[in-house]
């Protein structure tokens, strides 16, 4: 018989094909195209810094005016090995030309738009004959000058991939065995799904890659419009793509891309082989994004939110109380994030009986314990019930408001019934003293001191 009753039960999953998988983050190329966000220099270095301390293998970054060139040259003056630095280019020898003039970029994304629309439409070409010669042009001037590629397939997932895509992608192979071939869902119509077939089905796009044409380095760039970016970058994976392209928190045009902080949990706590990530700068890094960049983290968002470790309802809030594995899918620590138990209109006794522990153990400096039966804590409970039942109250009690609810019925009131007998432990300069309420040196201990009598 099974029994998962830590986390340490759980067993992990494993890729099917058992294949080495790696990030590249576009969060300063794709993510600084988001409306409204503006990249300085100096976050694009912290950027670097965060990706960096995650452990994260790649970065993408354009090159295309000097605020560009100069962060990336103040990236590779600080030389981490890791994330690798990589230019971003349009289908041009112009183009692949500014990569060249950056000392250090070894690698470049070109960008090849596969769908019909694009072609016809976004490029004002031909037809696909002429479109898959500017590509090849572009793509053998950057090998020809000693930069390994990545070939962005856009829109891949609204292209005649069998008639037109794959053909080209063998084409490209000829002319670089090791380029990775970048699966681009550029308007979220992928799906993760099996059985769909092209143009949407991800898994479908994948093995075809890898099993009928041999390709090597297959990466997915997944956009969130239907919601489905995670969850196809992870279809990739499963189905033996060993890169996908993601920006912190999805930010990017539109619905944004593919989140990498929800793809790092799921590889290192869900899946076999993903210890050398770091996911403890992931907290400090969305509280970075929104105080320098204005971002709005929703509150409810996975790993990252707010709201992600807090409990407030009386049955949550007692079960992570006796052991945090039974609402928790993960431990705060992974993440860099905290716990926090709140008290509002769905909260019962044991979490206002932690809180008010709590609290007066952050006023008094000692450690106390209340017991649940307590008739100050149903005094407190009485009144916190009667802001949402008669008042109809809208937000949670704030740690001011039961301070003062504490500070009413622990210090200021005696009592209730002098018979009830309260334990407390207190501990001051390493002694430890019992007492029971309404003896004679209650004042005293309230006042955090116990003394010799």
């Amino acid at each position: 018989m099974k029994i998962y009753e830590s986390y340490e039960d759980l067993p992990k999953i494993k890729l099917p094909y058992g294949n080495e998988v790696f990030i590249s983050d576009s969060t300063i190329r794709d993510g600084s195209q988001m409306p409204g966000i503006v990249l300085s220099r100096g976050h694009k270095l912290q950027i670097y810094e965060y990706l960096h301390e995650i452990g994260i293998e790649k970065l993408e970054a354009f090159v295309f005016n000097q605020r560009d060139i100069d962060a990336v040259e103040l990236m590779f003056d600080i030389g981490y090995e890791f994330p690798e630095i990589t230019g971003w280019a349009r289908a041009s020898r112009e183009d692949i030309n500014k990569i060249l003039e950056i000392d250090g970029l070894k690698e470049t994304g070109i960008l090849m738009s596969v769908s019909d629309t694009h072609i016809f439409s976004k490029m004002r070409l031909s037809g696909r004959k002429e479109a898959e010669e500017k590509y090849l042009d572009a793509l053998q001037y950057a090998v020809d000058h000693g930069l390994r590629t990545r070939a962005h397939l856009e829109d891949m997932t609204r292209a005649d991939n069998y008639g037109f895509v794959f053909p080209l992608i063998e084409n490209i192979l000829e002319i670089d065995p090791e380029c990775i071939i970048r699966v681009c869902d550029t308007v979220g119509y992928g799906m993760p799904f099996m059985n769909i077939d092209e143009p949407y089905g991800i898994p479908k796009i994948v093995q075809y890659l890898k099993n009928d044409i041999g390709v090597k380095n297959i990466e997915t760039h997944i956009h969130d419009d239907y919601g489905f970016g995670s969850a196809s970058s992870i279809a990739g994976f499963w189905h033996g793509a060993n890169w996908t392209s993601v920006t912190f928190l999805g930010i990017g045009e539109r619905a944004g891309n593919s989140e990498m902080e929800k793809i790092l949990l799921f590889l290192v706590d869900r899946v076999e082989g993903f210890e050398r990530y770091n996911l403890d700068p992931v907290t400090r890094f969305a509280r970075f994004m929104e105080k320098e960049l204005g971002l709005r983290v929703p509150r409810n968002k996975a790993v990252v939110g707010k709201n992600i470790f807090a409990h407030e309802s009386g049955i949550h809030a007692s079960g992570v109380l006796k052991n945090p594995f039974n609402y928790e899918p993960y431990l705060p620590e992974l993440v860099g994030g905290k716990r926090f138990l709140l008290i509002g209109d769905s909260s019962g006794l044991e979490i206002i009986r932690y809180k008010v522990q709590e609290t007066l153990n952050d006023l008094l400096d000692v450690e106390a314990i209340v017991e649940k039966d307590d008739p100050r804590l149903l005094k407190i409970q009485k009144e916190i019930q009667k802001l949402y039942d008669k008042e109809e109250r809208v937000s949670c009690i704030s740690d001011e408001e039961l301070l003062a609810y504490v500070e009413k019925y622990f210090l200021y009131q005696p009592i209730c019934n002098p018979a009830y007998k309260s334990r407390r432990i207190l501990k001051n300069k390493g002694k430890i003293s019992e007492f029971e309420e309404g003896k004679s040196d209650e004042k005293k201990i309230y006042k955090g001191r116990v003394e010799d009598n």
